[in-house]
């Protein structure tokens, strides 16, 4: 196997890893823990699922360190193709990785309020509960400050990958429509938050498409033979 399959095959392992690991740690929380406006009710989830909770967190982290391994390695894919587009998506990357991992203590401190601590009991638990809610809510927008950095790195991603000639163009062209798509959905969710589940489901479906057949061609194919 050459140099260039090897790490394309490498890139689609990690790029995998990241998508199981960071889907689970960031949708479980939103759609198993948050009741929107309900600080008792997000409060219990968190409690009566602490472990799974917990879980979401390290998996979370994992995604994040991850994400360094899988940019170095499509750098060594791609560094001959643009220099400069490389040295873009690694900066991307390299930039939100601590937003990321900084926004997880959001998670930390929702657990730790309602964790039951000592040194907490000055505080009835109506007001633990909210202020618990109140770091929930801050990760979610954490989440979309972050989800523009995830973004943007599609950008030279998508570019190099139509300038390489070892991977179809047309994956190329679904990463670059996904940035814009990360783009919109970022500045829906902190902007105009109530219209961001109705856009999401739409605007999302090409990112989808795109990181997936990234995933399923450098797992399977790998690149191209010249």
């Amino acid at each position: 196997m050459n140099s260039k399959k090897k790490n394309a095959r490498i890139a689609g392992v990690l790029y995998l890893l990241i998508a199981i690991t960071g889907g689970f740690g960031i949708m479980y929380t939103q759609s198993s823990i948050i009741v929107s406006g309900d600080a008792t009710a997000s409060a219990n989830n968190l409690i009566n699922s602490e472990f799974t909770f917990k879980l979401s967190i390290l998996s979370n982290l994992i995604s994040q360190a991850l994400s360094i391994f899988l940019v170095l390695t499509l750098s060594r894919l791609f560094k001959d193709v643009n220099p400069k587009l490389t040295k873009y998506m690694v900066t991307f990357v390299l930039v939100a990785v601590p937003i990321s991992f900084l926004n997880v203590l959001n998670l930390v401190a929702a657990q730790m309020l309602v964790g039951g601590a000592d040194f907490l009991q000055v505080f009835d638990t109506n007001q633990l509960n909210s202020f618990a809610l109140v770091f929930l809510n801050l990760y979610e927008i954490g989440i979309s400050i972050v989800g523009i950095f995830w973004g943007l790195w599609l950008f030279p991603f998508g570019m190099l990958i139509i300038k390489s000639k070892f991977i179809p163009k047309i994956i190329g062209i679904f990463l670059i429509v996904g940035c814009f798509a990360y783009l919109i959905d970022s500045s829906i969710s902190i902007l105009l938050p109530e219209y961001k589940e109705s856009v999401t489901a739409i605007i999302m479906l090409p990112l989808a498409i795109g990181e997936f057949s990234t995933i399923l061609w450098l797992l399977i194919k790998g690149v191209k033979e010249n």
